[in-house]
């Protein structure tokens, strides 16, 4: 019987999505991460984000109209918070804090939500490192195998023949910096934006209006920033 991750997974390869060409859905690694998950959810635990969105930030972002790339590490672990979007927020309860943040210097207009999906139709790949998660259990599949997926994806972008803006915050998301060409990409590096971070290093740092400057030089155009 078929599990609900790896009938995503097959949905996603149907959708015809271009990222489907990576080597992860190819070789067979795609097919063990998903055999991972759906063993958890059949011994009892909750999943997250629900099945039909684990890939949702590949399927609302092409890998040809990628124009800028903020990594995350997992999904929130409670239940309804998360969309399948790095750093999106679809839950009822006030933002979480690191959003908050980047919302802080996305636009100085207060949002009234935190879902970036708007984003995400603009060519703003928001992927995290892991694609799923368990509830009340940050971090619980960092080693399934997902982080090759990000990988990937980071690589295969600095290989295309678009320009694009990389915008990587903290520790494990700068260590990708060495998977992009920066002759031919911006890599706009900061810490991150949790308020755990004590050196505070994110707030001021303007990422969203360095990265539109970059791409307007190309002749490209700016993201709007706004999510409401």
């Amino acid at each position: 019987m078929t599990g609900p991750v790896r009938a995503a997974l097959d949905a996603f390869r149907e959708s015809g999505s271009d990222w489907a060409a990576l080597p992860f859905f190819q070789d067979g690694a795609a097919e063990v991460v998903a055999a991972r998950v759906d063993a958890r959810i059949a011994e009892g635990a909750q999943v997250l984000p629900a099945p039909g969105t684990v890939f949702r930030a590949l399927a609302l972002t092409p890998r040809a109209s990628v124009k800028v790339v903020i990594l995350g590490q997992d999904p929130y672990p409670t239940p309804g918070d998360a969309n399948g979007l790095a750093f999106s927020y679809v839950g009822s309860r006030r933002l979480p804090a690191s959003l908050k943040v980047i919302l802080a210097e996305a636009s100085p207009e207060p949002p009234r939500g935190g879902d970036l999906s708007p984003w995400a139709r603009q060519g703003v790949l928001l992927l995290n490192t892991a694609l799923t998660v368990e509830a009340g259990k940050a971090g619980a599949h960092l080693r399934y195998g997902w982080s090759r997926l990000a990988d990937e994806a980071v690589a295969a972008v600095s290989a295309g023949p678009r320009p694009a803006v990389f915008l990587l915050w903290g520790a494990q998301a700068r260590a990708r910096a060495a998977l992009v060409d920066a002759s031919r990409h911006a890599v706009i590096e900061s810490g991150h934006p949790s308020p755990l971070n004590r050196a505070r290093d994110f707030p001021g740092s303007r990422p969203f209006a360095k990265a539109n400057a970059w791409l307007t030089e190309r002749g490209l155009a700016p993201i709007d920033w706004r999510i409401d």
